[in-house]
């Protein structure tokens, strides 16, 4: 072999090598864990039970269960005991270019009666609870040097810049709303030990500016002596850790597959008695058979389907469900096809598009949808 087949020989080589490490690294579902306050900012404390120290054990089990999957990638925003500035959380998820962001609190209050988990999704509310929650979180900016300049005067004891907070990043809600409702449906099935409170919309400021699907979990009330003692537990910690990563693996499958997922992951047991499903009755002339559409963005606006409004794509579709336009990108019964459709979407910005599936016309999972 002369030296110039060698020069083509090992270039094709490095080509190939170069084609696999891009494959793998798109293949890699990003998560990133933000451990609430930290430093001298130690959020709730109540009866030697410290908010910080807390939520930075809580996200370090849930972590440790993330990183046996080979396939997914875990940044932290902190992994000691220092302070971050809510700006910074966000921004180190954006930088990472991360699939999720999920930030890890635990809730208080004067009431130490009040119980229960309430995982977050960054939107308005007039719910004057809600609003509470996301001022308490919110006022950490105080603790910041020139915290007025950095959030442009926004002041978190001020209703007006609470509501002031506009949701940005609105086609990322759908997918916010189904990471969170999947967190507090692991929750329940922890039974007893916590109860299970929903999800629920406020402004938080370290959610405002994470520029992917993100939720903000309250793991629970320290101010109760009860449910602030499991959250001060190994074993507490533990089970909570556990439920919230299986929500996330349970979210990689649905919207990004299976591929690479370990079988230490196991999923939470459910140990609260079997409630019958809600069926929604359908509705006349669906389309019979498997389909894949790419859904682009998730919206409370309505905007007409004509290619200059969604970056040049034709063929886009929309529907509304629960309050929220959803629009979609083609649709097609081949799985390749459906594929290609994704990767044209990326291409022209739509980071946060994934396919979904359906089967005479009830949504079903991708994995369904393949088998």
């Amino acid at each position: 072999m002369n030296r110039l087949n060698k020069i083509k020989v090992i270039f094709t080589f490095f080509l190939l090598i170069m084609a696999f490490c891009a494959h793998s690294q798109s293949n890699v579902f990003k998560v990133t864990l933000d451990a609430g306050h930290g430093d001298h900012d130690f959020g709730a404390v109540y009866s030697g039970r410290i908010e910080k120290n807390i939520a930075l054990a809580i996200v370090l089990k849930v972590g440790k269960i993330l990183e046996l999957n080979p396939n997914v990638n875990v940044i932290y925003t902190r992994k000691t005991d220092v302070f971050i500035d809510l700006v910074e959380r966000a921004n180190i998820a954006n930088r990472a270019n991360s699939n999720i962001f999920v930030s890890i609190h635990c809730n208080a209050n004067k009431n130490t009666a009040a119980d229960g988990t309430e995982t977050y999704v960054m939107g308005l509310s007039k719910v004057a609870s809600n609003l509470e929650a996301a001022k308490k979180e919110n006022s950490v900016i105080t603790l910041e040097k020139d915290y007025k300049r950095k959030y442009e005067g926004f002041d978190p004891n001020s209703p007006e810049s609470m509501i002031g907070m506009t949701l940005m990043q609105e086609e990322y809600l759908d997918n916010s709303i189904s990471l969170a409702s999947k967190i507090e449906d692991n929750f329940e099935k922890l039974g007893k030990k916590l109860r299970q409170g929903g999800v629920k919309q406020a402004p938080f400021m370290v959610l405002h500016k994470a520029y992917m699907p993100r939720v903000l979990v309250e793991t629970g009330f320290i101010s109760n002596p009860t449910e602030g003692n499991i959250l001060n537990s190994e074993e507490g910690q533990d089970d909570i850790a556990r439920a919230i990563a299986e929500a996330i693996l349970s979210y990689k499958r649905e919207y990004f597959g299976s591929g690479g997922e370990a079988n230490e992951a196991k999923p939470v047991k459910d140990t609260t008695p079997s409630k019958p499903k809600t069926v929604v009755a359908a509705t006349p002339a669906k389309p019979k058979g498997t389909f894949f559409k790419v859904q682009l963005i998730a919206s409370i606006k309505k905007t007409p389907l004509e290619p200059k409004n969604f970056k040049g794509l034709k063929n886009v579709s929309m529907i509304y469900e629960n309050n929220i336009y959803k629009y979609f990108y083609e649709e097609t019964s081949d799985y390749e096809k459906a594929q290609k459709f994704l990767q044209e979407a990326k291409n022209k910005g739509y980071g946060a598009a994934f396919l979904t599936a359906t089967r005479d016309g009830e949504k079903i999972s991708i994995q369904d949808a393949i088998k």
